[in-house]
């Protein structure tokens, strides 16, 4: 079971740097749920793509994504909390990111925009 951290709001939550470690050893997957545009100026690398908008309407989390550890991650926090909560109502070991890309940013853990090349948090 996933050592969870529990913030005020009694849902799971997990900083950039243990989210960024724990991806980088395979012990689960970084979901971003932002819009199309906001994936494309700049994501986690690994990370996979799901927009909560279509995690609300009752889509399948993507295959790599399925029975793990779920880490969800958006720009600043908001949407990666109610993804989460969606998530764990689903029976989905899912927590949620705290911060977003900002703070990922900000703590200097890699950026990957299109072509590979480094990218923006938008």
């Amino acid at each position: 079971m996933f050592n969870k951290l529990f913030g005020a709001s009694g849902g799971a939550r997990i900083s950039a740097r243990e989210a960024h470690r724990r991806a980088t050893d395979g012990e689960a997957v970084l979901l971003d749920v932002r819009e199309a545009a906001e994936w494309k100026a700049g994501h986690a690398p690994g990370a996979v793509h799901l927009p909560l908008g279509n995690i609300a309407a009752g889509a399948q989390l993507p295959a790599a994504a399925r029975n793990r550890t779920v880490m969800v991650i958006c720009r600043s926090g908001g949407r990666s909390r109610q993804a989460t909560g969606i998530l764990a109502g689903r029976g989905v070991d899912a927590v949620d990111v705290t911060g977003g890309m900002q703070v990922w940013a900000r703590e200097g853990l890699p950026v990957t925009g299109p072509g590979g090349r480094p990218g923006t948090v938008a």
